[in-house]
């Protein structure tokens, strides 16, 4: 992820040398700013022209810099719109910013060059008030239509102190229930053809096969599924805005509860890039021992989706099954951590404690009991002729349709294509790790199921490799960002005391800058973009979850099936409404 000089001077030769403005930020990301004038101009030069091309659009996202503090060398604006594009042939992100002022909160939409910036528009002007001419149909996503204000712009409240008391009298309730109708003719469709009329069916908000509350309104000509809109938001708890008032360290239990069923790994996530914009080095064994916990929270979410999934499509033992695995790995997650599915146990340089007497003789059980319960698996689930019947050729999905609509992780490895951060940008040691990248070939949902359960193995094996190989030497940093000074030391002199004090009440001052660092999750790619403003608070703190591009592909991969295929491509896509809403 080091800065390319080379694709600037593409652009500036191309564009002219005042069409760029760059910046250097602490991830050495290539980050430039430019005129919103030529935005477009230039997100389609860099995704179609240019060599070795950034073809998906990764995150998008906006800042209120209005009271920010620290902007060396950046160009003034009220505020910022932050596209991140990704580039698999150079293995590499570019980051473009736009700075926006005054009365012209406004640029051009860029769905026509990226789908998949549909939804992340509609975040920007939810989140920002920030337009974006040319959308089709630039609604909230998140908040209520009836919402008034935009909740990330600093002058909104963070909290529910600072706003009056909620009611809801009839009138208004009134007013909510007829936002919530839905009009076809918003969302560009036709109540009918010719020759018959279509039916619009909810499909929700209710708790599909445990994947959190959702609501997809289905056009449909008899039975056929000509046409879908997800409504998403009924899990949303402002988890960035609570990024901006929580201390850096406080934040990290919050992150547990995006993906909830990935525990730790959303740790990691978080403070992968927060490290990396401190500059705080991790031991060897926390390295370790974080790879360690990820993985064993991987298989736990593949248990989870392999077991809901298989009861998505009508099977009822597996889910009994899986859910009794899962368990096995949550004891030796208890037995570490002290908790469950939400340990937030990771600390910011390592981990909070060291590994317990023990734990060593869990791993191994573990690891030797879950291999034949795979196998028993394949033979109960993936080699049963109706589960087979079911989900081959259901919600086909190519490789460049996958890059296009910014599909990362599993469902992106199931269209052939062999990518996978722990392997092309490690973290935490990753490269140290020998392990297979599972792929297939026909992007269906059978084959999102056999790549994650191929990958159950392949973390079995990474297990393994921790337990065999677990260095000795520290479980935390000891660096002044990371922890406070040490107890004998704050007996010494009253400076040590005083420091001790305001990094356990206030917790670390992170140094001014922005830094991005994705990491291979459970469900896809998750990273966190952090700006600081040299403060004890996150300035702004962007998540970007796998889940939500993939919940945007859903219309693309149902048209033209039928509602029990839906079904089986929600199963097979494994998503979170937590991670999808945040």
């Amino acid at each position: 992820m080091s800065s390319n000089a080379t694709i600037l001077d593409d652009i500036r030769g191309r564009f002219g040398s005042e069409a760029v403005i760059p910046e250097q930020p602490r991830d050495g990301v290539t980050t430039f700013w430019t005129g919103r004038e030529r935005l477009r101009e230039i997100l389609h030069y860099l995704k179609t022209e240019v060599a070795r091309p950034y073809r998906m659009l990764y995150d998008l996202t906006a800042l209120d810099e209005r009271v920010r503090t620290h902007r060396q060398g950046q160009p003034p604006s009220d505020f910022t719109v932050v596209y991140h594009l990704l580039s698999f042939e150079r293995n590499e992100f570019i980051r473009i910013k736009v700075g926006l002022s005054g009365d012209t909160l406004r640029l051009d939409s860029i769905t026509g060059v990226w789908p998949s910036a549909n939804w992340y528009e509609r975040e920007v002007w939810d989140m920002f008030g920030i337009l974006f001419d040319g959308h089709p149909h630039l609604e909230r996503i998140l908040m209520p239509r009836t919402w008034a204000g935009h909740p990330l712009r600093k002058d909104h409240p963070a909290r529910a102190t600072e706003m009056g008391p909620f009611c809801l009298p009839e009138e208004k309730e009134e007013v909510e229930q007829e936002a919530l109708r839905f009009r076809p003719e918003e969302w560009g469709m036709k109540r009918g053809s010719e020759d018959s009329d279509f039916i619009f069916l909810n499909v929700g908000p209710q708790h599909p096969g445990t994947h959190g509350i959702l609501r997809i309104v289905l056009q449909l000509d008899g039975e056929v599924i000509l046409d879908a809109v997800p409504e998403i938001g009924f899990h949303h708890r402002g988890a960035e805005k609570m990024g901006e008032r929580q201390s850096w360290h406080t934040y990290i239990p919050y992150t547990d509860r995006v993906d909830y069923l990935s525990g730790v790994v959303n740790n990691l996530a978080y403070l992968t890039s927060l490290e990396e914009l401190a500059g705080i080095p991790v031991p060897p064994r926390a390295a370790v021992i974080r790879v360690m916990l990820s993985e064993l929270f991987r298989i736990i979410n593949h248990l989870v989706w392999y077991g809901t999934f298989a009861q998505d499509l009508g099977q009822m033992s597996p889910v009994f099954y899986t859910f009794n695995d899962r368990e096995r790995a949550f004891g030796i997650i208890e037995a570490i951590t002290g908790a469950r599915m939400h340990p937030n146990w990771f600390r910011i340089g390592g981990v909070s404690l060291d590994l317990p007497q023990g734990w060593e003789g869990m791993v191994r059980d573990f690891l030797k009991y879950m291999p034949p319960r795979l196998v028993e698996y394949d033979h109960e689930v993936l080699q049963n002729r109706i589960f087979k019947a079911r989900t081959k050729g259901v919600g086909v999905m190519t490789t460049a349709e996958a890059i296009e609509w910014g599909v990362t992780g599993p469902n992106l490895r199931a269209c052939g294509l062999e990518w996978d951060f722990r392997r092309k940008q490690p973290y935490s040691g990753y490269e140290q790790f020998d392990f297979d990248i599972p792929t297939a070939q026909h992007g269906d949902c059978y084959d999102r199921a056999i790549v994650r359960v191929e990958e159950i193995r392949q973390s079995l094996r990474i297990i393994e490799q921790c337990v065999n190989r677990m260095p000795d030497g520290p479980y935390i940093s000891l660096h002044p960002l990371a922890v406070p000074p040490l107890k004998e030391r704050t007996m010494h002199d009253i400076e040590t005391l005083i420091t001790h004090f305001l990094g356990v009440s206030w917790g670390p001052v992170i140094p001014p800058g922005e830094t991005m660092r994705p990491i291979e999750a459970s469900k896809g790619s998750n990273g966190y973009y952090l700006v600081s403003d040299g403060s004890t608070m996150s300035y702004r703190t962007r998540i970007r979850t796998p889940s939500f591009p993939h919940m945007q592909v859903l219309p693309l991969m149902c048209r033209g099936l039928m509602i029990p295929d839906l079904l089986a491509i929600l199963g097979s896509i494994d998503f979170v409404l937590a991670d999808v809403d945040r």
